[in-house]
């Protein structure tokens, strides 16, 4: 009996269209889209034009979702075995490969072609290039060959607040590079959290995280580290003139909270705590940008 088939039988047309948009990984793609609008209107003094607004949103998005799309159809075995994972579309059959392959060529083309046109051509290559890093270089092989595979493969994911300022600028800028920065340093200890709860099903498929390899200890003083790392990173807007001190006040109180949790991991852990700091996380850098845009619009 064809078990995918027959799933693929059932399934109304609204619960496709679900697992369309959880094949998009909505929430990565969402903290994503809300990087890239904070570097659109850090990268100028007034408004952002509308259009490039609207435009550049929408591009980095739709190429931003149809890497996740890829990266769940390379991971699909991996996902199959983890429990955090098990429930994706292409796992339980409610999406075949070829439908996935299609809708992430469909909206992947399309966010290129409304980034060429319409916002600029640097801002479509340099998401290309941010798509093959994250779906290819990533998921097809650091994700599996080094233990520093988040810290490598985080370059990817901390390249949208530099497409959102090349969207509206149409060239690199230094303060552009501070946000990939603070995105880039910010990504191991996120991550690393994470895979400290769920080392074992690491294990069990075979993902060389940095708690499999040098056991969970070593990974707590790493995020440790990475916080404090992380917390001199975040002072450069404000050492550089590029923020003031509404987002310095912010970014050390953030940063506090930040290095408590990282501390009570390294010393004072407890069951529930690996995944309370991996979600904190995540609200740091959303408060943390926030604060950045709130700062710019004061100061200007």
């Amino acid at each position: 009996m064809n078990t995918g088939a027959s799933t693929l039988n059932r399934i109304t047309p609204r619960a496709r269209l679900r697992e369309y948009y959880e094949l998009c990984k909505p929430r990565v793609v969402m903290l994503i889209v809300f990087t890239a609008v904070v570097g659109m209107f850090l990268a100028t003094p007034g408004m952002v034009a509308l259009d490039v607004l609207l435009l550049g949103t929408l591009g980095i998005g739709l190429m931003a979702a149809a890497a996740a799309a890829v990266n769940q159809m390379l991971d699909r075995h991996v996902d199959a075995r983890m429990a955090r994972t098990c429930g994706r579309p292409l796992v339980t059959g409610t999406l075949t490969m070829t439908e996935s392959a299609l809708f992430a060529t469909i909206i992947g083309v399309a966010g290129f072609a409304i980034l060429a046109s319409w916002v600029n051509p640097l801002t479509a290559w340099l998401t290309l290039v941010t798509l093959i890093g994250y779906a290819g270089v990533y998921t097809l092989y650091l994700k599996r060959a080094t233990p520093q595979n988040i810290v490598i493969g985080g370059a990817a994911g901390a390249a949208p607040p530099v497409l959102g300022w090349v969207a509206v600028t149409g060239s690199l800028d230094p303060h552009s590079l501070l946000l990939f920065l603070i995105i880039f340093v910010w990504t191991p200890p996120h991550f690393w959290a994470l895979a400290i709860e769920r080392r074992e099903e690491y294990a069990k498929v075979g993902i060389p995280m940095l708690p499999v390899t040098h056991g969970v200890e070593y990974t707590r003083t790493q995020v440790l580290l990475y916080t404090l790392l992380l917390i001199g990173v975040t002072l450069l807007p404000y050492v550089t003139g590029m923020s003031g001190l509404l987002y310095l006040v912010g970014a050390l109180l953030l940063g506090g909270v930040f290095l408590y949790h990282a501390i009570r991991l390294k010393f004072a852990p407890y069951p529930g705590l690996p995944m309370k700091t991996f979600g904190y996380s995540i609200v740091y850098l959303m408060a943390l940008f926030t604060v950045l845009l709130l700062d710019h619009y004061v100061r200007f």
